[in-house]
């Protein structure tokens, strides 16, 4: 049976940039939690979420560094890979997420989001303790914590048809009405990809236990 840890060599830093990377996307999601409250200072929250993406992206290069100078196969370096990218795109998502907000009208301004942000701030938490169990090989862990993140976007997706049922009531102009559903579908973008850094995690701990 082979050790993760042995298999990827440099596991410490590897590890450590990963449970990094996975702290920087729930912390881009706590973000959004403060950005009704700081609407007024619009450049700031852009460059805020912008910082944000950039730590990130610096940590997913230096993985794919480590990952490139440490003796695994070509495959084990894809699955790393496909994990750091994941990883990397929820910041990401939340940065367009807050560009788009920040554009749209007034009216939409005024939406509250607190229920898909509520949700995304649990699903990032189990992220980070997903990429913690990774390092401990515990695949009891990891299999229970994937259920807890379907778990959690089957009420995402319950939420999102009751916004598309508020959507198309017509309750709302046509343009707030589209900008709400790109921006709802943009907070439904970090749950999956939540979810694939899930599934990810799961085929690393399988192959290499």
């Amino acid at each position: 049976m082979f050790s993760l840890q042995k298999l990827l060599g440099k596991e410490d830093k590897l590890f450590g940039l990963l449970e990094a990377s996975a702290e920087e996307a729930r912390t881009s999601v706590q973000s959004l939690v403060k950005l009704e409250k700081a609407l007024k200072d619009k450049p700031l929250i852009v460059d805020e979420f912008a910082r944000l993406r950039q730590v990130d992206k610096k940590i997913t290069e230096e993985i794919s560094q480590v990952v490139y100078t440490s003796f695994v196969t070509a495959l084990d370096r894809e699955d790393i890979e496909e994990l750091s990218n994941v990883l990397y795109k929820i910041p990401k998502i939340v940065h367009k997420f807050t560009e788009r907000l920040l554009i749209s009208p007034p009216e939409v301004l005024r939406i509250n989001f607190s229920g898909q942000i509520m949700i995304l701030e649990q699903t990032t938490d189990v992220v980070v303790h997903l990429v913690r169990s990774l390092r401990k090989e515990d695949l009891g862990r990891i299999r229970d914590l994937n259920k807890k993140l379907q778990e959690l976007e089957n009420r995402a997706d319950e939420q999102l048809v009751e916004l598309y049922r508020d959507l198309f009531s017509g309750a709302h102009p046509p343009l707030d009405a589209i900008a709400l559903k790109d921006l709802y579908d943009q907070l439904e973008k970090v749950i999956d990809r939540c979810n694939d850094a899930g599934k990810a995690i799961a085929r690393i701990a399988l192959k290499n236990s």
